[in-house]
């Protein structure tokens, strides 16, 4: 399926209240391209307007893109999605652990979620050589596995602090599973939810394009 900007829809999943998540790809697309993805959490909507702007300039990069991975939580306007499930705490894991039902729950077994299977299957099938994900709001680079050189470069763009740890436990994170575990360069852009997302438009799009 092509898009009016020459960009093609590679996957679709449908999500518990029947929104579409989907991977979406530049049309110099190849294997091992750069996923990027937005929107883990509902109340993180940055990461969606940030790609969906990018994509109307229709720029010739070998990119991937999730616009939105939590659809619901979107439409919910809430950090899990539908089930009540913290993605970012979702993933198969050597630490994923069963918590207690807040915010940050992790589900009640790793990889039960939807969401969560299809960004596992794009990795599996399109195997990404870098990830990009756009959180909010701590306005830092952080990363994972080995991907310090390219946070940096980041970080010289936007100029937030690179940070390999967040400073908390996240246990069945998706940082963990690609970035560690798999040893796919995985950075976390945490964007400043105070900043108008209008004003984070030059910047990010500039880091979209030296990936």
């Amino acid at each position: 399926m092509k898009s009016e900007n020459n960009y093609q829809i590679l996957k679709s999943q449908k999500t518990k209240l029947g929104n579409p998540i989907e991977l979406i790809s530049s049309s110099l697309f190849t294997l091992h391209s750069s996923l990027i993805i937005g929107v883990f959490h509902g109340d993180e909507p940055q990461g969606k307007f940030l790609i969906e702007e990018y994509l109307k300039k229709s720029p010739k990069q070998n990119l991937l893109f999730i616009p939105c991975l939590n659809p619901d939580g979107l439409e919910l306007k809430k950090r899990t999605n539908a089930n009540e499930v913290d993605l970012n705490r979702n993933f198969p894991t050597k630490n994923w652990e069963l918590t207690e039902k807040n915010e940050f729950f992790g589900g009640e077994t790793p990889a039960s979620e939807i969401e969560t299977q299809f960004l596992i299957d794009i990795i599996k099938e399109y195997k990404p050589k870098l990830i990009l994900t756009l959180h909010a709001p701590f306005k830092v680079v952080n990363y994972d596995g080995p991907a310090r050189a390219q946070a940096e470069k980041i970080s010289e763009i936007i100029h937030y602090p690179v940070e390999e740890s967040i400073g908390y436990p996240t246990p069945g994170s998706f940082g963990t599973f690609a970035g560690i575990e798999r040893q796919i360069p995985t950075i976390t852009l945490e964007l400043d939810e105070i900043c108008p997302v209008e004003d984070l438009l030059k910047p990010v799009h500039q880091i979209f394009d030296i990936l």
